[in-house]
């Protein structure tokens, strides 16, 4: 019963379905702490963005320090978006 349990858990946590397609958010669903996940790869520093130049994408809201950052993470969201959801 035990090995059948664990042999489950195993298949479920591994299988292709089980995609993190989920993201990382606070409690009010922003993503990475509100910070700029665009400036990360075009300023390679962490900045704050702000609500203004907000875009929801994956269930979560994204901020950006300008609209420029946001239009290009709104274009190709996989490029900025980091790896396993931010986990």
């Amino acid at each position: 019963m035990l090995i059948t349990l664990v042999a489950s858990t195993v298949i479920l946590f591994t299988s292709t379905g089980m995609a993190f397609d989920e993201v990382n958010t606070n409690f009010f669903g922003v993503a990475i702490k509100g910070y700029d996940t665009v400036a990360y790869h075009s300023e390679g520093r962490a900045v704050k963005g702000k609500s203004e130049f907000s875009h929801k994408w994956n269930d979560a809201k994204w901020y950006f320090a300008t609209p420029e950052n946001k239009d290009l993470f709104a274009a190709d969201p996989e490029r900025y978006a980091p790896q396993y959801g931010g986990y």
